[in-house]
This record gives structure tokens, sequence and C-alpha cells, in this order.
């Protein structure tokens, strides 16, 4: 007797594990859910690496204005005609004053790729302008740093410093 309630418990038991499975559909679902939500994560990381990008680049320029303001202080009060960005910038008189060992790049500079972006910057020894294009073009600053340097003329995402 026990022998035939073993072997019904057996064939229970093998019978619930043959149906114990995920069907398609619900393989399907699962997959397609992860799939939205992996999408969404992308893209919001993206965005967030592009802020990132923006935020150095606002703050590269403004240390670049603070070297340019002691720059001007010391020499007669003039701004250097030409910076040249991944390079010192020493007063030309006295090469041990130092007020930026290395002038930044853009953060997405790439000295292999001619198209690659970069800071510009233009003086007539007076007044200057630094500008760079920032990848979010809704950034709260942009409108706000080209009524603030009228002179530099800059349009679009260009997020400009000037002296104050």
């Amino acid at each position: 007797m026990t022998t035939k309630l073993n072997a019904k418990r057996y064939t229970f038991a093998s019978r619930s594990r043959l149906n114990a499975g995920f069907t398609l559909i619900e393989l399907l679902v699962v997959i397609s859910i992860i799939g939205v939500l992996s999408a969404l994560a992308l893209s919001n990381y993206n965005a967030a690496r592009q802020r990132a990008r923006d935020a150095q680049r606002k703050s590269d320029l403004n240390q670049i204005k603070t070297s340019l303001q002691m720059y001007y202080n010391d020499n007669s009060s003039s701004f250097p005609l030409s910076l040249v960005f991944g390079s010192a910038l020493e007063n030309p008189t006295d090469s041990s004053m130092v007020y930026m060992k290395v002038v930044p790049n853009d953060p997405s500079y790439d000295v292999s790729d001619e198209e690659s972006p970069q800071y510009s910057y233009s003086s007539d020894g007076t007044e200057y302008c630094l500008v760079t294009n920032l990848e979010n073009g809704s950034d709260k600053d942009l409108a706000n740093s080209q009524l603030r340097c009228e002179a530099c003329s800059a349009s679009g995402s260009e997020y400009v410093v000037c002296p104050d």
C-alpha cells in the first residue's frame, strides 16, 4: 500500500514540476519592462553627464576670469591679447608670476579631432570675451551670461564670461 501512495506522490510532484515554468508571454512582458526601464535610466544618465560637463565649463570659465582679473591688476590695467588653452597664464614681464598653471580646455576637447569643442577667447586689451557652447540649450545661466556680456554678441547656446 505504501508503494502505491509513493507512486501517486511522485506522479503528482512530477506533473507540478512540469507546469512550474514561465509562459512565453510572461517572459516577453518582463523583458519589455526591463528594456523600457533601462532606456529611461540611460537617457537620464546621459542628461546628467551633459549637465556635469556644462557645470565644468562654467566653472572653468569663472576660474579663467579670476586669473585674468589678477593679470589685469598686475599688468597696467590690460588683459592678455591671446590665451593658449592647455598652457600656463604667466606674467609677461615676470615668468615666475603664474596666474594659472594650465588654462583648461573644454571637457569634451580632443586634440586629434578638429571639430572638437573648445573655449574661445578674444580681447582688445581693455575688455575680453570668453565663450563656450553648452550642451544643455535650456540652461538657466545662458540668458543671464549673454545679457551681462552684451559686447560679446553671443547667441544660441553660447555661455559668455566677461569682466565685471
